[in-house]
């Protein structure tokens, strides 16, 4: 084994998404394996209090982990502690099958651009959805201008005016934002103004404009107009709400980030709805199949592509055993 190639393996496992792009993961390197735990300092306790979209980060990035293996030659096997802990158990091999998916991984970015209004063929979705889907992770599309994709839209606007409400949200969201480049490369996490398509200004500048625009009219006009130019909604659901659900969510849903990624189309998230208590349970009833427990809602679309979001250096989440 060699610590180098695993060094290489984690370096795109960290290139999965994370809520605020907090990238709470810490690597523990063994003789034969990979632990991935969650960092609890990075942890988001107002917004993900029972640490959902934690373990689904972890889950995408121990699938990016597993995809670089392939690269180089290891089969991989995984167990899920009852912790939460993630043990990838890595054995070099000759004539291991690349995986396909691994030169998307520096590509995929989360794009909260307004879209350009093309339609995504469903045929290419449906294809897409039944590569990745499994018997615990369910998927569901909705077309722009059905009543289902209209009732959607409401539940996201309905959350963003529950969390602008929300004086600990928006002040846990204003702690992971970046206000400029500096700001940005200092940190190399959250969520900084080029993601965000904003100019490189002052902290003084950007600061209180930012936290003018946090305001539930404000955001709903701007989400508004994003979602109608997007082409689809897309949910994720589970049967099960346990850490091991959303580990195998995160698995599918950056499996299914990559290949969207390699038919050129770009994705934002819409989690609000997941994230509010009695909206979940709404979703979960009205759009969920058989009533599974939503957990990631995203829109769909094609745009030009933004810059990608800072991830801090191998050196920083890394842990020898």
């Amino acid at each position: 084994m060699s610590l180098n190639d695993f060094r290489q393996m984690i370096a795109h496992a960290v290139r999965a998404p994370s809520g605020h792009n907090t990238q709470p993961w810490l690597f523990t390197v063994g003789s034969d394996h990979i632990t991935i735990s969650p960092d609890p300092g990075r942890r988001l306790p107002v917004v993900d209090p029972d640490d959902r979209e934690l373990f689904i980060s972890l889950g995408c990035a121990a699938e990016n982990l597993r995809i670089a293996a392939s690269h180089q030659g290891y089969t991989c096997s995984t167990r899920v502690s009852d912790a939460g802990e993630i043990v990838i158990s890595l054995t070099r091999q000759d004539g291991v099958t690349p995986d396909p998916l691994f030169e998307q991984i520096p590509h995929r970015q989360t794009n909260r651009a307004t879209y350009d209004g093309r339609s995504i063929p469903q045929t290419l979705l449906d294809s897409i959805i039944a590569a990745t889907q499994t018997s615990r992770v369910h998927i569901r599309t909705w077309t722009h201008g059905t009543p289902e994709h209209a009732r959607l839209t409401e539940r996201v606007l309905a959350g963003n005016t529950a969390q602008m409400k929300d004086a600990p949200f928006k002040q846990e969201l204003l702690s992971w934002i970046r206000y400029n480049r500096s700001h940005s490369e200092r940190t190399r996490d959250g969520l900084s103004y080029a993601v965000m398509g904003a100019p490189s200004l002052p902290e003084w500048i950007t600061r209180p404009i930012i936290r003018f625009s946090l305001h539930g009219e404000i955001l709903n006009t701007a989400e508004r107009k994003r979602i109608a130019s997007s082409s689809h909604l897309m949910l994720l659901s589970t049967g099960g709400d346990t850490r091991p659900d959303w580990i195998e969510t995160g698995s599918v849903l950056q499996r299914t980030l990559l290949l969207l990624t390699q038919h050129g189309i770009a994705h934002a998230y819409l989690n609000q709805p997941c994230e509010v208590p009695f909206l979940r349970e709404r979703i979960g009833v009205g759009f969920s199949a058989h009533n599974r427990y939503p957990q990631i809602l995203m829109r769909l679309g094609y745009a030009k592509p933004r810059p990608c979001s800072e991830r801090r250096a191998v050196d920083e989440v890394i842990r020898e055993a």
